[in-house]
């Protein structure tokens, strides 16, 4: 099993970021997708998840408004689109998968935002 996120990098505060996960090695319309994100010195916190047939997403509070999950099931790909972007969302952003009768989440190695203020 491969997640492999792309998209990360350096930004201006208030400018847009779209993050992409590409899936290998399971059958990726059986799971559950997600985004959590680690800051240095912090535990990793969730960002926002989508369900098997993206017809139900969830967001954290403090993302509500400001980022979009999305997937692409013929591609094997999830995408993250986050909009106006703050200092503190600098960290690393990871790709997850889940069964929906599992609790262990499977995880890419992350790919390193960072917004300038």
């Amino acid at each position: 099993v491969q997640l492999v996120e792309s998209g990360g990098g350096l930004v201006q505060a208030g400018g847009s970021l779209r993050l992409s996960c590409a899936v290998s090695g399971l059958t990726f319309g059986n799971y559950i997708m997600a985004w959590f994100r680690q800051a240095p010195g912090k535990e990793r916190e969730f960002v926002a998840s989508i369900n098997w047939n993206g017809g139900f997403t969830y967001y954290a509070d403090s993302w509500k408004g400001r980022v979009t999950i999305s997937r692409d099931d013929a591609k094997n790909t999830v995408l993250l689109q986050m909009n106006s972007l703050k200092p503190e969302d600098t960290a690393v952003y990871y790709c997850a998968a889940r069964r929906p009768d599992a609790s262990n989440w499977i995880e890419g190695q992350g790919t390193q935002v960072t917004v300038s203020s």
